[in-house]
């Protein structure tokens, strides 16, 4: 591991003209100095994020260093910094980037040892997007928290900062010190493929007050905090990953509800903001995405929302952006736009080249680079980065999931389970009158570093807490051959255990749980993602919302269904009805308890 003196000598030439120390703001004459002495291929590296393959700087496995060969044309992350001099790498479990803690440690060391070992050498933002709930990067052993929208059940401003200070320490000690989180989408799609329950919900108040907890709570453990995705993805049907959504909310309408927690993050001090990949013509009428609108990004986000932070784009390689424009084009676009930085364009050396000769041709001027390095550096001064860029092994083993972390995140879980339905009294259950329990449903593929399959968390938590539970997984589409050996197996149980996931009007899923209420075993549903499912379930006695399948909501959940907690989760989204969605179901709010 570096030692102090290491860091220090690495980087003499910076930290003599930055005397700064924690999150204060950098002295600008010293970083424009800075500035004034990088070359152009210096300056257009540092408003890179690139991804690379590998658990290692400079030694990852061959099938990884094969992976970087044919992606980006080098050998490991030491190399993608050396030929590009990118100023941020970020961090993917498909990557192999994200093994485990300590790892993460060695190899966020590597990478700053990496650039600072360069010329002129720089600290690297290293980011990833652990937005907690379905979206995460980097598993157990860390402490995984509930997920916005579960957040948003729960209510506490106070959970979303701890919740951020928390993950903001672990992620530090990793020596991540970027985070593309919070969400601050205001859901109000039911149908929203891409953000649903990564969203605190459809309120833009009650969004906005968690949106600002949160920021706060990583930015106090010295994490760049990233508020995404900046105009508003909350009202659409498509998914920027695979097409191009269209917003289609006035102006008004885009004040009153998107706008409202971009405002909070702005006001609460945010680093980072993320682009969408949509278009909104209220907001520029030209049909380009907002990631490449200078109306929406210059004139709006910093002109009307007074933001002077970094502005990032979501990743470049989504179809969202790459419709209506090549991939040499929407790098030097975005930047026209307003944008700092450039996140893992689909062929670095393409967007990297275009923006270079963007700036030899005249088409950009250099000093519209030096604006965007300023903010940047800046951001990497604020974050302590000039003065010490390393971790320490000590500190992973010191901070990252620890006991108290870890039953911090269990008791923020037991607040946001929601009980929608629960007729009867069938819940909380007896282990006397229902010792014998059958879990079955839906097993998607768990969330990064959870243990998984959900049925089987959900079982194993059961008996845990004193019951007999046999887990079956169903899957999210079950066969009328799967059906049937279920029901055959509810039979023989006192009651079941049901954990859907996305259920709609002609899913498997809903004929499994209609045959299993018919068995006349209680039955008690658990919504694993959507909230939206118990809309189509009209029959079942007991419907829990957990907002995820991830551990620590499912836990949460069986503690609900034993009786060891009450619910006190509120539905942070309004429930149509299945049958006429112009009609309120569960409105925002709803919520029993025992």
């Amino acid at each position: 591991m570096p030692s102090r003196r290491t860091v220090l000598a690495a980087t003499v030439g910076v930290t003599a003209s930055l005397a700064i120390g924690g999150t204060a703001r950098a002295d600008d004459t010293r970083l424009r100095s800075l500035i004034s002495r990088m070359t152009l291929p210096e300056k257009v590296g540092q408003l890179f994020v690139m991804r690379v393959y590998g658990h290692s700087a400079t030694a990852p496995d061959q099938a990884d260093i094969d992976a970087n060969l044919s992606e980006i044309g080098v050998r490991t992350a030491a190399e993608l910094i050396a030929k590009y001099r990118v100023g941020g790498i970020i961090y993917f479990t498909w990557a192999h980037n994200t093994r485990d803690p300590h790892q993460i440690a060695d190899l966020s060391n590597g990478i700053q040892k990496a650039s600072l070992s360069q010329p002129r050498g720089l600290p690297v933002l290293v980011a990833t997007d652990q937005e907690h709930g379905i979206v995460c990067r980097i598993g157990a052993p860390a402490t995984l928290f509930p997920g916005a929208m579960a957040i948003g059940a729960g209510g506490s401003r106070d959970d979303a900062r701890t919740l951020g200070r928390i993950s903001g320490a672990e992620l530090r000690a990793m020596g991540v010190n970027q985070d593309y989180s919070p969400d601050a989408d205001v859901n109000v799609n039911p149908a929203n493929p891409v953000i649903g329950v990564r969203s605190f919900g459809a309120d833009p108040d009650a969004v906005a007050g968690l949106v600002a907890a949160e920021v706060k709570g990583y930015q106090s453990s010295q994490v760049a905090a990233t508020a995404k995705h900046f105009p508003g993805h909350g009202d659409t049907a498509v998914d920027s990953h695979f097409g191009f959504p269209v917003i289609t909310h006035s102006r008004e309408v885009w004040e009153a509800l998107d706008a409202v927690p971009f405002r909070a993050a702005v006001k609460a001090g945010i680093d980072s903001i993320m682009t969408a990949h949509i278009m909104v013509p209220a907001l520029d009428d030209s049909g380009d995405p907002a990631t490449l609108s200078h109306p929406i990004l210059t004139g709006i986000l910093r002109g009307e929302l007074g933001y002077d932070g970094v502005v990032i784009t979501d990743s470049l390689g989504m179809e969202g952006v790459r419709q209506k424009y090549g991939d040499d084009r929407v790098p030097v676009l975005a930047l026209k736009a307003g944008v700092d930085q450039l996140l893992n364009p689909p062929s670095l050396d393409v967007a990297w080249n275009a923006v270079l000769k963007a700036v030899q041709g005249g088409e950009l001027t250099e000093a519209r680079l030096d604006e965007s390095i300023l903010r940047v550096l800046r951001l990497k001064a604020g974050l302590g980065l000039f003065q010490n860029a390393y971790v320490s092994r000590a500190g992973v083993s010191r901070t990252v999931g620890t006991r108290s972390h870890l039953a911090a995140a269990d008791r923020i879980a037991e607040r946001t389970t929601t009980l929608l339905v629960n007729e009867e009294g069938l819940l909380p259950l007896s282990r006397r009158t229902h010792g014998k329990v059958l879990v079955v449903g839906a097993d998607p593929a768990s969330p990064s570093g959870t243990t998984g399959p959900p049925t089987g968390v959900l079982a194993a938590a059961l008996g845990e807490l004193g019951f007999t539970a046999t887990a079956r997984s169903t899957g999210t589409d079950p066969s009328a051959a799967t059906v049937a050996a279920a029901v055959a197996a509810a039979r023989e149980a006192d009651a079941v255990v049901v954990a859907t996931y996305n259920v709609t009007a002609g899913s498997s899923q809903r004929t499994l749980v209609e045959q299993l209420v018919a068995t006349g075993r209680p039955v008690v549903a658990v919504a694993v993602r959507n909230p939206y499912d118990v809309a189509q379930l009209p029959s079942v006695s007991a419907y829990l919302a957990s907002y995820s399948w991830t551990d620590v909501e499912l836990r949460a959940a069986a503690r609900v269904i034993a009786g060891r907690v009450r619910p006190r989760g509120k539905l942070p989204v309004a429930v149509q009805r299945a049958d006429d969605p112009a009609q309120v179901l569960y409105p925002v709010g709803h919520g029993l308890s025992y």
